[in-house]
């Protein structure tokens, strides 16, 4: 169960690295996938949470559910940051980009967490002849959901709009690319080196 445990623990870990390096290639970017996986604390925090208040033991599936969730949360997070950077070259105001992200993403992240959460409800209430095995994962899931759905409708703009904000401020005012709504650091597809 130990070795179980710490091969999860570690393949948990792995998934966050191995998501945020695959980001860092689509987006040809290092920071835009750093804003988009701040969500996923969101997520284990809610993962911790649920197993708590259920008095759920940490276990093999509820790791596994926590996998799961990441994917999902990260998904979500995507849609965000990626709406945000077309609203900032489109107008090159931070601020204002990350409210409209927000409140236009806001219904289909809701649907996705939404799908999966309603989903998981049978498999987390563990009813039926050997139910209670797989009652882990589906709580785990739909806790880390809960929490990483909040995290990227609100969590995930502010980051967004404080790290972009400081680097609009603090970029040269001959930059090219300020014209065009973000800074030679963080574009993407058009990045000029």
């Amino acid at each position: 169960m130990r070795s179980s445990f710490v091969g999860l623990l570690g393949g948990l870990a792995f998934a966050i690295v191995l998501v945020y390096l695959l980001i860092v290639v689509n987006f040809q970017s290092w920071l835009d996938p750093f804003i988009i996986i701040t969500a996923l604390p969101g997520a284990l925090a809610g993962t911790v949470w649920i197993l708590f208040l259920t008095r759920t033991t940490l276990s093999v599936p509820a790791l596994s559910g926590s996998i799961m969730c990441m994917g999902v949360a990260t998904a979500n997070s995507i849609l965000v940051v990626s709406f945000s950077r077309e609203r900032l070259t489109e107008h090159g105001d931070v601020a204002r980009a990350a409210q409209e992200a927000g409140f236009t993403r806001f219904r289909p992240v809701i649907m996705t967490a939404l799908a999966m959460i309603t989903g998981m409800v049978p498999m987390a209430l563990g009813l039926g002849e050997g139910g209670e095995q797989n009652a882990p994962l589906g709580r785990a899931v739909i806790g880390g959901l809960l929490f990483a759905t909040v995290a990227t409708l609100f969590f995930v703009p502010t980051v967004f709009r404080v790290i972009h904000g400081f680097l609009h401020r603090h970029a040269a005012p001959s930059d090219p690319h300020l014209e065009s709504g973000h800074t030679s650091f963080e574009s993407g597809g058009s990045n000029e080196q």
